[in-house]
């Protein structure tokens, strides 16, 4: 379908289909104080717009929003068109509720009553 359409249509779906993921989208990579915004978030790594951030590596936080996400440790992957794509060496899920040091009983209660 693409080899039909003249260049200019292309260029111009490309761009709409990009400022719809960017308005949609609240995920952030916050490195140190900066931050950045991610097109597209997955198992293996994230996506972002070539020349939006230096080419990043190391620790970084990512958040949808003001929720933390994760704590990554990422390597640069390979640009793709003008997508720069990231993958993670690591990535530590951040949990909800404090850690919890000793064996919750399965027949433990949920609540107390009063």
């Amino acid at each position: 379908m693409d080899a039909h359409l003249p260049k200019e249509v292309l260029e111009g779906l490309n761009r709409a289909r990009k400022q719809a993921m960017r308005k949609k989208n609240r995920l952030r990579v916050h490195v140190g104080e900066d931050i950045y915004p991610v097109l597209q978030l997955s198992d293996t790594g994230f996506e972002m717009e070539q020349g939006v951030a230096p080419n990043l590596r190391g620790l970084v936080d990512i958040y949808d929003g003001a929720r933390h996400l994760a704590q990554c440790l990422i390597i640069y992957s390979e640009p793709e068109g003008d997508i720069m794509r990231y993958e993670f060496k690591r990535r530590t899920d951040v949990g909800n509720g404090p850690a919890k040091d000793f064996v919750v009983d399965d027949n433990a209660p949920v609540a107390l009553l009063r």
